[in-house]
């Protein structure tokens, strides 16, 4: 294969975690997305039960297959002509789940013919930001610029910088929680809904980010890129021993809006810090959380003081989906740089693996 400036049309499966899914692009144009959510099934134990994930990715993998396939306006018997390439998510994430995507892939590879590419869960939030509709319309962008990633999740708080497909470089990552981690246990603190990100954010909206003091942690050390969210959610448990839970609405907020106010701040600080140590013209924020109002707003202030291009995914494509990992499988195809599946749970974005794999320091040609 040789590199190519036609977009690659692909195919993807993407079952991490909790979300099973499917779509096709065209280099990173949304031709179709289905996402079939487990968000009812896991509600009622205040997070996600890996079992119970795996055998509700059984179930709904065929249905969203075939209406990923529908949308598109393709057919099962010509896939094999339609597509150049398929993709899965084979690291990281819980075995189980990982596992009904990838042999489902594997099985479509064998049926249709068709390449198929192991993508980084965390490599395909990198691409969401570059998602379009196709009724979009505009220029396409399949290339990842340079950039400093704030990749934050459910289970992962990570910065890294990004020169380019495949060459990726972690610069700092949670030592415990994850901000979106965060997010669901101190929603489960305050007797909320899970999942509690969303809640927080909305109730954030109309609470005082100062009517607590909440720590931020891992700010004092010059240079520091690491995170740390575990004593802040201890912070909240503190808080609520000491006052009780919140009586009112405005309580409720209150205590939203400072927990959250106390995630950004040390979110947006820390990008920043990398940033100007990197000298990044570019800061790209992605993941499940990258939908968080107070988040994005934060950014784009930043971005005003410091003059630097924010970007952030289209809130569809913020959380777990397939048109991100068919759009990094496309970017890879295109180029000729073909990932054997390989199943793990915990692959670090930085792993030389995924480099060699991407041609990166090994002569291959872009």
């Amino acid at each position: 294969m040789t590199a190519t400036d036609r977009p690659m049309r692909v195919l993807a499966l993407e079952s991490s975690c909790d979300e099973t899914a499917c779509a096709i692009v065209e280099g990173c144009t949304v031709l179709s997305s289905v996402v079939a959510s487990q968000v009812e099934v896991h509600a009622r134990f205040g997070g996600v039960v890996p079992e119970l994930a795996s055998r509700h990715h059984l179930d709904a993998l065929a249905p969203v297959l075939r209406g990923a396939v529908e949308q598109a306006g393709l057919r099962f018997d010509e896939l094999g002509e339609s597509l150049d390439a398929l993709a899965v998510t084979d690291c990281p994430g819980l075995v189980g789940a990982l596992l009904v995507g990838v042999q489902a892939a594997r099985g479509l590879a064998l049926a249709t013919g068709l390449p198929l590419h192991g993508v980084h869960h965390m490599e395909g939030h990198l691409f969401s930001t570059l998602l379009r509709r196709a009724d979009q319309g505009g220029a396409e962008a399949h290339e990842l610029p340079e950039h400093l990633a704030v990749l934050v999740s459910g289970g992962h708080t990570e910065l890294v910088l990004v020169r380019g497909l495949g060459d990726y470089t972690l610069l700092g990552a949670t030592r415990d929680d994850a901000a979106g981690e965060a997010f669901d246990k101190v929603a489960k603190l305050l007797g909320l809904r899970y999942p509690g990100g969303p809640i927080i954010d909305r109730l954030a909206a109309e609470g005082d980010p100062e009517a607590v003091a909440f720590p931020r942690a891992m700010m004092n050390k010059k240079g520091n890129l690491e995170f740390s969210f575990a004593g802040l959610k201890t912070a909240v448990a503190t808080h609520i021993e000491r006052v009780g839970q919140p009586d009112s609405r405005q309580a409720l907020a209150d205590v939203c809006a400072s927990f959250q106010a106390a995630v950004v701040d040390v979110l947006v600080a820390k990008a920043c810090a990398a940033r100007r140590l990197h000298d990044c013209a570019r800061i790209h924020v992605v993941g499940g959380v990258a939908a968080n109002r107070g988040l994005r707003a934060a950014f784009e202030a930043a971005a005003a003081r410091e003059g630097f291009t924010f970007a952030t995914a289209p809130l569809a494509y913020c959380g777990d989906n397939a048109a991100m990992i068919a759009a990094a499988g496309a970017a890879r195809h295109r180029r000729g740089w073909l990932r054997a599946v390989e199943l793990s749970s915990s692959t670090s974005l930085d792993d030389p693996i995924l480099a060699a794999a991407a041609g990166v320091g090994t002569g291959a040609t872009p």
